[in-house]
């Protein structure tokens, strides 16, 4: 299993017209958390489409602080995935679609959520905790949501929805 630092910034944003970014990848992905023994680990297996192939990944995590985290991540085989859904949470897996795009050689990642066809979360993996990040024009982004766990994929399994004070505007 992979073993890696990991900081990410995260952006509410709205979701901008694809045509207009330089768009790298596309997936579909079906991911579902786990039970864990250890409170301070995250679980999740994941199913993850991309140009009709399939490839299921678990993956651990450990909250550092609301932008750091140690993951442990690795490809496993379809029983291995099928095995992992007997330890699913209660919540419903999160259905989203990842928009992979290259800016100013900044890889950006957006999730589109199969509940929201105006919202989407961007994703930034930094080199450090200080680096500069710099938007394509395009992107309006509504709030750094960074540290704010109601936007976490895992809660956004729970809810199934955005925040309502996102979708009246209210930011």
């Amino acid at each position: 299993m992979q073993k890696k630092m990991e900081i990410e910034r995260k952006f509410l944003i709205e979701i901008p017209e694809l045509k207009k970014l330089n768009v790298v990848r596309e997936l579909d992905i079906i991911q579902t958390y786990l039970n864990a023994d250890n409170s301070e680990l995250q679980r999740r297996v994941r199913k993850i489409t991309e140009n009709g192939n399939e490839k299921y990944v678990y993956t651990q995590k450990k909250f550092l602080s609301p932008t750091q985290r140690i993951e442990e991540e690795c490809e496993i085989s379809l029983q291995d995935y099928n095995k992992y859904l007997t330890e699913k949470k209660d919540n419903p897996p999160t259905i989203k679609k990842r928009i992979c795009f290259d800016y100013h050689n900044q890889l950006f990642e957006m999730d589109i959520y199969s509940f929201s066809t105006e919202l989407a979360i961007l994703e930034l993996e930094l080199d450090s905790v200080s680096q500069e990040i710099d938007f394509p024009e395009c992107i309006n982004v509504l709030k750094d949501v960074s540290a704010d766990g109601r936007y976490s994929n895992a809660a956004l399994a729970k809810e199934n929805c955005f925040l309502e004070d996102a979708h009246k505007g209210v930011i």
